[in-house]
């Protein structure tokens, strides 16, 4: 298993493990489209992929436009391994090398997710639309996090 940069060629497997996610799914499959991984991951920010015998098993991308958590995602088979908690320890590595701006994101109420986000030190601070909890963590709150 390996934790590596994303790059445009692994975009369709992302989008794989992103549609077969059982929570935090996507009412319409297309409105997450190629074209926005692609811009996320090369213009926008960056992404990094789980890879498992030329599997893509998991990513996550950062969008430092938006000081955001665009996507953080794993198979379902291969949770509760340890693999998103490497991912998102890469990413926000990764993100307050770049900037000690604090970053955000929205997950839904009552999920594995909004467990997973608390437990690695985010702090709740209100909803993001009418169907998530929104999450920041600031710069200090992750120099203080165990494991970054």
């Amino acid at each position: 298993m390996i934790i590596r940069e994303a790059k445009v060629d692994d975009i369709k497997q992302i989008q794989i493990v992103r549609n077969s996610v059982t929570e935090n799914t996507l009412s319409n499959p297309d409105l997450v489209t190629d074209n926005d991984c692609e811009v996320f991951i090369t213009l926008r920010g960056k992404g990094w992929v789980c890879e498992l015998d030329n599997e893509i098993i998991g990513f996550a991308i950062v969008d430092l436009q938006e000081n955001n958590i665009w996507a953080l995602f794993l198979k379902p088979k291969f949770e509760k391994k340890g693999i998103g908690q490497l991912l998102h320890n890469t990413m926000l590595n990764w993100y307050f090398a770049q900037t000690k701006e604090k970053v955000w994101l929205g997950t839904a109420f009552n999920t594995r997710a909004e467990k997973f986000y608390r437990k690695a030190g985010w702090t709740a601070v209100g909803t993001h639309g009418s169907k998530e909890i929104k999450f920041e963590m600031t710069y200090s709150d992750w120099l203080a996090t165990p494991n970054h």
